[in-house]
């Protein structure tokens, strides 16, 4: 039997703006961890453009959904458990200053608790700014060699170790060893 398939695309606008909504995220909070610009979201959310495959997949993995459901207009049965799996986490890369970052929290918590994964090159460093007001941050050493410095004091952090320290002066994060070093990082906005 042949399945009969709609004459017109999907509306991707308005499930997409209900995602974004339902997790808390603005335009420039999807639009940073999608890497797709706050025009081109905001014109696919008023049904302006459609999305390139490229462009789905992105807003799909930053949403925690898989493209299916983002392309669908109806609303999926919730799954008890959602497993992310690893190709789908979505990640900062720092290439010049030699980190990655895997953002492993939900993105509905950004701005209030953030996780991540740490990942240093020898001699990489991630190199932060002061973060709002009352911020702060706990670093868990898995492998490697890893200094912490906060408003020029430095510490280094053993393996399984864990540094805890205001974030809203300016920070740093660095591999002093000759291997890559792992880290868990969590970031606890007031």
């Amino acid at each position: 039997m042949k399945k009969i398939l709609p004459n017109t695309p999907p509306e991707v606008g308005a499930t997409l703006q209900k995602m974004r909504l339902e997790r808390g995220l603005t335009l420039e909070d999807l639009s940073r961890t999608a890497g797709v610009s706050k025009s081109m979201l905001s014109q696919i959310e008023r049904e302006k453009a459609n999305p390139t495959i490229a462009v789905a997949w992105r807003l799909a993995n930053a949403l925690g959904v898989s493209m299916a459901e983002l392309l669908s207009s109806e609303a999926p049965a919730p799954d008890p458990i959602r497993l992310l799996e690893s190709h789908e986490t979505p990640t900062l890369p720092g290439e010049h200053a030699g980190y990655v970052l895997r953002i492993l929290g939900p993105m509905e918590l950004a701005g209030s608790y953030e996780w991540y994964e740490l990942t240093l090159a020898p001699g990489g460093a991630l190199v932060s700014n002061s973060h709002d007001p009352g911020a702060h941050e706990h670093l868990t050493v898995l492998n490697g060699s890893v200094e912490v410095e906060v408003d020029g004091v430095k510490k280094k952090v053993k393996v399984g170790a864990t540094a805890r320290y205001d974030a809203d002066k300016n920070h740093a994060i660095r591999n002093i060893g000759k291997s890559e070093a792992k880290a868990l990082l969590v970031v606890i906005h007031r």
